[in-house]
Formats: C-alpha cells, structure tokens, sequence
C-alpha cells in the first residue's frame, strides 16, 4: 500500500504564494498527495523549505510507503561514507519531512512519529560513536581495546533520558544525554587517559550532532542530566555515577531514570548500570512522600517561567503549563514511583503505557487514564504543529488572532473558535484529573472533643519525636492531622485513642513517608484510629513496621483469602525476584508482615471473625515454612551438597498442627528425615547425613527466628521432638517411628493427635502420616490414657496456681482442659482428627460423649477461642478490661456476642464450671 492510499486528512492552506510554488512542484503526483504537500507548505515555512529541497526524494511517496523511504535513510546512516556531519543532516532533514507528511496526512499514529524522530538520534548517535571510537582505538589512546571493540564504544554508553529514551520526540525536541563509560573494561593506571579519550569522543559527538552548518543541525544535545553536572565531565564513569546517585540522588532524578535507556555504544554495560541503579530508582516501599516531590517541582516549573495564574490560551505554554504534557508526565511517573518498587510491571518508559499499566495494577481509574490519554495524543499534535511552522523548539501557542488562524488551520480546523474551544476544554480537563492528585484539599477543622486538645497543643507536645523532626515531616502532619484528629472524636474513648496514637508516633523513625502517606490516602486515617482505639498491640507492631501499610494502598488488601497454596506461590514469586540469600529472608519477613497485618486488620474490623482469622493465621504460616524450606535447602546445597536421600519434611504440632494460630503463636516443629541409605553429602564440603540435617536444622530454625533488618518471621520451638531437647534436633524416619512405636510417653501420643505435616518432600510428608497414622491406631489402652491424662491436668493446675477470671487457658474447665480431654478421646477411639471439634465429634459418634457434653464442650471452647484470639490481638499481655480499652472492650464483646464484659465474665465462668464437670465425667 502507498503512502497516497493512506492520507485520511489535509491541512487546511494558509499561505496561497507557498502554496502556488508548490503546485507546480508537485503538479504530476496523484491529488491526494499533491494536496498535503501543497496545503502543509502553505501552512509551515520550514516544511516549504524541505519540501522544495527534497522535492525528488518525497515524490517517491507514489510508488513506495513511508516505511521503505524511512528505512532507506536507516541504511544511508549506517552506511554512507563521507562527512558525517552532512550525512546526519540530509537523514534529518529527510526524516523530518517524511514523519511531518505521515503525521499531518494521517499515515503515522503518535507514536510511530515519535518512534521515527528517536530512532534518527539513536542511529546517529551510534554510528557516530562507533566512528570517533575507532579513530581513538587506532592512535592507540584506548587501551587494550581493538577495532572490533568499535561497534560497543570501547565501554562507553550513551544513556538517552527523558523523551528520547521513552521513544517521545517531539518534532524539535532537544535530546537529553548521559554519557558513561564502564571503568571495569581497563586496568586502574589506564583509568585517566581513557576518562580524557572519552571526555574527547562525547565533546565530538555532540558537535556531530548540534552544530549548525550550512546544512543545519540532527538534535541540540544536553548533558547537564549527569551527576553534578557544574563540576563533572561530560562522560564519567558508571561507578562514579552509582556512587553519586545512591548518595545524594533527588527525586526529580529518579523521575529521569524512569525513561532511561542505553541507546549507543555499550549496550549491555548500560543495562547493567540501570539495573545496579534499580534500588535507587524503584524504593522497596510505596514512596508516597514522591507526590510531594512531584508537587514542588510542579510549582517551582511555574514559578520558574512564569506560568502561574488563571489559565488563558494567548501564550499557554504546552509542554509546562497548567493542563499540559508535563502534568501528564508527571501524574504517571509519580504513581510509577511510589508504587514501582513493589510492582515490576509498572516499570516502562512510556507514557501511555505507564497510563495502562496503572490502570491494570488498580492505581489509577480508567476513566481518569483514557481522558489523559485522548489529552496527551491532542496535546503532542497541537505541538508537533506549533514547532513545524518553523522548526523551533517551542510549545508556547498564539498569542494573537492571526497565529491562532494559522495553528487552527495547520489542524485541519477553519474555524479558529471552534479550535480554540476544543483545547481550553482538555487544558481545563487534564489540569482537573492532575490537579486533585498533587494538590488534595486541605483538611477540614476538627471540632472540639472533650479530652483531646488543640491540633497546635499536640505538634508541640510531639515536636521533639523523630516522626517530626524534619520541617518537611511537620509540614505534612499539619495537613493531615485535622483529619485525624477528627476521626480520633469519633472513637469510644478518644483520650485512649490519642494516647495511643502517640505512642504509635514515638515508634515512627521518621515520618515523611507516613505523613504523605495519609495525606494521598485519607481513608488510612479512620484505620489507624480503629488500631489505635482497639489494639495497642497492634498499634505498636505497626509503629515499628510502618511499612505494611503499603500492603493496604498497593495489593488487594480486601481481596478473597487466597489459601495456602495461593500465599505460597506469592511468596515463591516475591522470594525468586531476589537473588542473594539474606534478601530472600528479607523478603520473606516484609511479605509475611504485610498478610499477618491484614488477618489482624481484618479481624479487628469485623470482615472475620475469630474462627477465620485462626485459619488464616496458620495458612499463612504453612506458606510461609512451605516457600522457605527450599530457599534454606538451595543455600545449604551450595555449601554441603544435596541433601542425602530423600531430604526431610516439616512436622507442625501443637496449635500449628491443629491449623489454629492466634496472631502471637509461636510454632512448634520437628524435622524428620530420611537417608535412605546415603551417608553423607557430596558438595564441596560434605556432611555425614546425620550432623547434615542437624545442622540444616538450625539452618533453617535461624531463617524463620533470626531478628534481620525485617524483624524476625516466628518464634520456634523444638521440645516436642523425640526425647525434647536431649535428643538430636533432626530425627530420621525410622528414629522417629520406632521412638514413637516403642518409647513415647502418652502425652507425646496425644500431641501427635495434632500433628501435621506442612513442608518438604512430598512423599517424605505421606509417609509420615502414614507413620502418625499407624502409631494412632496401636496406642496404649484406655485406662492408662485416662490415667496419664488426670495426672497431666494435676500437674498443670499445680503449675498454674490460681486462674483469674478473664484466664481462659488454664484451669479446670479451660481452653487447655477441653483440649487435653479431646485430644486423649482421640487417641482412646483411635481418630485421625487434628483439630478439637473434629476430635470430639469423632468421640460423640463412637459414644464416649452425650450430644449434651459435646454442646457444652464446643460452645465452651468457642467462646474461650474467641476470647483468646481477641485477647492476642490486641495485647501481649494478660487479659484485663481495665487494659483493654473501649476499642478492645468492643471488639471482645462482638466475637462473643455479648453486651457487656461483666455478661462476658459471667459466661465465662459458666462454660468453665460447666466443661469441668463433663471433662470430670469423661474421665472419672
């Protein structure tokens, strides 16, 4: 298909003396063609100019497509002989007519146009380098380098930053440049005459590129994008640069880096310097303090040229004023920024893909994307002509009837009104859509609450926390702070909501991210209220984790629960995105936060209750042993060889193996393993298997307790392995069950009721179910688990000494007491259950319970369930109602379905003195 098959649209003409000489240049092509040429050099001197001095070139349009002619000057680039400097020129000039046509004509969409004007600087800038490297190569002045070294740049990349390296060119774009050349390709002596060579081959390349000869200028060149740039050379050394922007980076220049791309010379030495830089670009946490950053620059932009005020037409500046192409750019790279480090896939260049990638990752509407977006094309096309008429670097439009005319009409609009109507209308829009994002509204007053005082009572009282040390950090809190104050009056008890809330602040190391993070957020006030007012617990975790509230802007923080095998492959994902062992754990830890964070959220609101915030504690910790297992594996691999035979496998007990955690459960754990034979390892440094797995035992012990940068993941306990704490911390299978077949004490029998096998090898785990299984079903006969059982509940009531009332645990009648009775009716009736109402439902229908001393069991253990759930979450102390607080006091009473704490006591006390006369039935 031709060019002249695809023109959709002309210009209108302008200029009838241009347009005449254009006619009879261009009187044999085909009408549609002829028409655009006419009617665009009517409309644009420069391209009157192109026109008339590649007149025979463009011509060619009749029997070849934009695309041939557009590859032809690819190949003269690449392959011309000659002054480059005229090469480079003529390819301009060529490109620019061909892109000018194919945009004004509608052949090209917006990108292919700003593609065609970024590949022109790419292929310029690579054959120039090329050049100018090989001559510095054969007079020797680049060590241990040869003429195959030429086409890379010796070492030298050249990073393309900002449009170019989004492929957006505008018509007569500058091209923003960072040249760096990588120092580890030459030896420490050579490091100054290389630094000197390639200072000398950018200087030349940039007058390749920019200087004005009697055939023009390709691009003006800018490389005050570099580190410091006041005081450095123009190309420096990667390592120099990472060292600079890991130091003293500022956000303006990761906003750069978003864009940027190697686009000549040493292509893969320039990947790697922006994948080393990835930490510096990308924060590991969403950056909501970069919104401020954005803001500022935003405004002093304006202030800088003058472009504040009520919006008007007559001069708008495009590209920087209100409404314009930057507010688009910046609105995506922000959100880009603070969420990138967490989400990979916002990571790209361009901007409407930057637009589409945040619409799928939930952070922006597609309303609010699909208006920026028909916006940006509108907008780059308005700017495209205003710099086509004469080929200057402008974006400021009209500012008289008669420039608007001319602009109206090179759009294809006769009607200058009705152009004019069109733009102020998506100027107005855009700066709506971006508008609302940088500047939210200011928070309303607070009204006056008994017991909490003035906003400016508090920032006193708090100045000296770290939170508000910074005049940054006290800035934002007086703008988000009304706010907070006014959903503190809405709590039970505000003072104790505040006092909380204090104490929440005292645990903040710093508080900018926070700060701006309630104040792009505002519905993360009325939860931290609730925390505060409800869980001090919580309140303090989240103090010193600050962090996991990342985990309710950026995810499906309100999602369906995914299961453990959902939480595994995420974490299996989150883990396999990090290459360095101590990372993982870190990983792991940050992760596990976040979903331990919403259980405990969740259940503190009420989306669920205690029973499913149980469940989903012990999920999250089986996927958490279950994607760690392997990490711990691999490492210990790399040191002592594969593990001899079939590896081992992770038996959970207790509370873990019965699936119900509270939110502060420790797990206890044994590890069982199996040789099959094999004596030792075969790595580098080879383990007899037996101090093998003990030692991957600790190995693995330390990845899950050890206190990293993230905090620790579990507390593990270890005791109800065979023999406790005198036998070895790893047991091989056929240990395992001939201790248990031969020598177990009964209570190790009825904590292998609850035993369950949550990681390792998959077989490995199947036969040792099969082993618990067998063990189960030949146990001791009823009587001596009758007996063993008394004497064990003896022995716990002497060491408890007296229970207090809000005790749930102990005692006779007790969360302990129900479970010891289920757990020895198991054993007794040789069940398979783990958890207690499957226990005693398994006992109801062998006979050993009354359908009414299996109500009054479970409806006990229920309400001691959910007191103890509601008790973990919010303290980690004893249960008291005068600690608990209002919020806490109001959580209990709804899990439990009561009024008031004293018709709670009462409860409590009934369904204990009622489960300790069944549990004295059962066993008497």
């Amino acid at each position: 298909m031709t060019f002249a098959d695809l023109i959709t649209r002309h210009p209108l003409p302008h200029n009838p003396e241009r347009c005449a000489e254009a006619q009879v240049r261009f009187a044999g092509l085909p009408e549609p063609l002829m028409t655009l040429m006419v009617n665009t050099a009517g409309c644009s001197p420069y391209l009157a100019g192109l026109l008339a001095r590649e007149a025979d070139w463009i011509a060619r349009l009749v029997s070849q497509s934009a695309e041939d002619l557009r590859d032809e000057v690819w190949q003269s680039i690449a392959h011309t002989d000659g002054d480059l400097k005229d090469v480079f020129r003529q390819s301009k000039r060529r490109i620019a007519l061909l892109a000018a046509l194919a945009d004004i004509g509608g052949v090209w969409p917006l990108e292919t146009v700003t593609t065609a004007l970024t590949e022109l600087a790419d292929r310029c800038l690579q054959r120039g380098l090329t050049d100018l490297t090989a001559a510095q190569i054969a007079r020797g002045k680049i060590p241990g380098q040869t003429e195959a070294d030429a086409e890379t740049g010796a070492g030298m990349c050249v990073l393309a930053m900002g449009k170019m390296g989004a492929f957006e060119l505008n018509y007569s774009s500058d091209i923003d440049l960072i040249c760096l050349f990588d120092e580890s390709r030459f030896y420490p002596d050579d490091y100054l005459e290389v630094r000197t060579t390639f200072v000398k081959i950018t200087r030349a390349l940039m007058g390749l590129m920019s200087d004005v000869t009697a055939e023009g200028y390709v691009f003006r060149s800018d490389l005050r994008l570099r580190p410091d740039a006041s005081v450095t050379p123009v190309c420096i050394a990667m390592e120099a640069a990472e060292r600079y922007y890991e130091s003293v980076g500022r956000t303006w220049e990761r906003a750069a880096f978003i864009k940027a791309r190697p686009s000549a010379g040493d292509l893969k030495a320039g990947n790697r310097f922006l994948e080393r830089l990835s930490p510096f670009i990308w924060r590991k946490h969403l950056d909501f303090a970069a919104i401020e950053d954005a803001h500022d620059m935003r405004l002093k932009i304006r202030s800088h040229k003058g472009l504040g005020g009520a919006m008007k037409l007559d001069g708008h500046n495009m590209k920087l004023g209100a409404g314009g192409i930057r507010e688009i750019e910046f609105f995506t790279q922000t959100r880009q920024l603070i969420a990138g480090g967490r989400d990979p896939s916002l990571r790209v260049r361009g901007t409407r893909e930057g637009l589409d990638r945040l619409v799928d990752a939930g952070w922006v509407p597609k309303d609010a994307s699909d208006r920026l977006q028909a916006a940006y094309i509108a907008h780059r096309e308005v700017e495209h002509r205003l710099q086509m008429i004469g080929d200057a670097q402008t974006h400021e439009l009209p500012k008289g009837e008669s420039g608007f005319l001319r602009l109206s009409r090179f759009m294809g609009e006769a009607d200058p009104s009705v152009f004019r109507a069109g733009l102020l209308a998506r100027l107005e829009e855009v700066a709506d859509v971006t508008d609302s994002f940088f500047a939210p509204d200011e928070a309303e007053d607070a009204p006056e609450t008994e017991g909490l005082a003035s906003p400016s009572a508090y920032l006193e009282q708090w100045r000296s926390l770290p939170a508000l040390r910074s005049e940054r950090s006290v800035t934002l809190f007086k703008r988000v702070f009304p706010t907070i104050l006014k959903q503190m009056a809405q709590a039970t008890r505000p003072p104790e909501a505040m006092a909380e809330f204090e104490r929440f602040l005292s645990g903040l190391p710093a508080g900018v991210q926070v700060f701006s993070l309630f104040d792009a957020n505002p519905q993360l006030t009325k939860l931290i209220v609730d925390i505060c007012a409800t869980s001090p617990a919580l309140a303090t975790y989240l103090s010193r984790n600050s962090a996991v509230l990342d985990a309710v802007i950026g995810g499906d923080f309100f999602a369906p629960w995914l299961g453990v095998e959902g939480l595994t492959k995420l974490l299996v994902k989150k883990i396999e995105a990090i290459s360095d062992y101590e990372g993982r754990l870190d990983a792991a830890r940050r992760w596990q936060k976040e979903w331990h964070f919403r259980v405990g959220v969740h259940h503190l609101q009420g989306l669920i209750g205690p029973d499913e915030a149980s469940e989903q504690y012990a999920d999250l910790a089986d996927a958490t042993l279950g994607a760690l297992m392997p990490v711990v594996e691999a490492e210990f691999t790399r040191k002592h060889g594969s593990p001899p035979g079939r590896g081992a496998m992770i038996l959970a007990m207790g509370s873990a193996g019965a699936a119900s955690l509270t939110a502060q459960s420790d797990l206890d754990l044994i590890v069982i393993y199996d040789p099959a034979g094999v004596a030792s390892s075969d790595g580098r440094r080879p383990l007899e298997t037996r101090t093998y797995y003990a030692r991957f035992t600790q190995a693995f012990v330390t990845a899950l307790t050890a206190p990293m940068a993230e905090g620790r993941l579990y507390e593990v306990d270890l005791r109800l392995r065979p023999s406790g704490q005198s036998g070895p911390v790893a047991t091989s299978l056929e240990a395992f069950k001939s201790y248990q077949m031969n020598d177990a004490w009964v209570w190790e029998h009825l904590a292998l009721t609850r035993a369950r096998a949550v990681a390792g090898d998959r077989s490995l785990q199947e036969d040792v179910e099969a082993v618990r299984c067998s063990i189960l079903a030949s146990s001791y006969d009823a009587s001596k688990i009758i007996q063993e059982t008394q004497e064990m509940r003896v022995r716990l009531a002497e060491a408890t000494g007296r229970v207090g009332p809000w005790d749930v645990k102990s005692g006779a009648g007790g969360r302990q007491d129900i479970e010891l009775l289920s757990q020895a009716l198991s054993l007794i009736s040789k069940g398979n259950e783990r958890q207690i109402v499957p226990q005693l439902r398994h006992a109801l229908d062998q006979g050993q319970l009354t359908e009414a001393q299996f109500q009054i069991l479970t409806g006990a253990h229920s309400v001691f369930s959910c007191v103890q759930m509601g008790a973990r979450l919010v303290s980690d102390k004893e249960l008291s109602p005068e600690a608990l607080g209002a919020g806490g006091i109001s959580m209990l009473l709804r899990d439990c379905g009561c009024d008031t704490m004293d018709e709670l006591r009462d409860r409590i006390a009934e369904c204990r003195k009622q489960a300790a006369e069944v549990v004295e039935q059962v066993l008497a």
